[in-house]
């Protein structure tokens, strides 16, 4: 939190800090210069809630969508709040 972070989670000894978008890179270089070795230090949108699709019909459909994303080279990142139960 010194860092500028605004929330952490801890899970089987990884560390999550959450921060606002403009602070990633600031806070990024406080904990390597601290010691710690980063996974990642990049943007990414987090939902504030999930959605979990039953019908067999929009669980193709949304398997298919980004299915369709991830096949295209100008797609550099997709974020959904799916939460696939498989």
């Amino acid at each position: 939190m010194e860092a500028g972070a605004a929330d952490m989670e801890t899970e089987e000894g990884v560390f999550t800090l959450y921060t606002d978008p403009a602070d990633v890179t600031a806070v990024a270089d406080y904990m390597t210069e601290h010691g710690y070795k980063l996974l990642s230090a990049q943007e990414e949108m987090v939902p504030q809630n999930y959605i979990t699709l039953t019908a067999e019909g929009d669980l193709k459909n949304m398997q298919k969508m980004l299915d369709a994303f991830d096949d295209n080279d100008d797609v550099q990142n997709v974020w959904h709040n799916w939460e696939n139960n498989e």
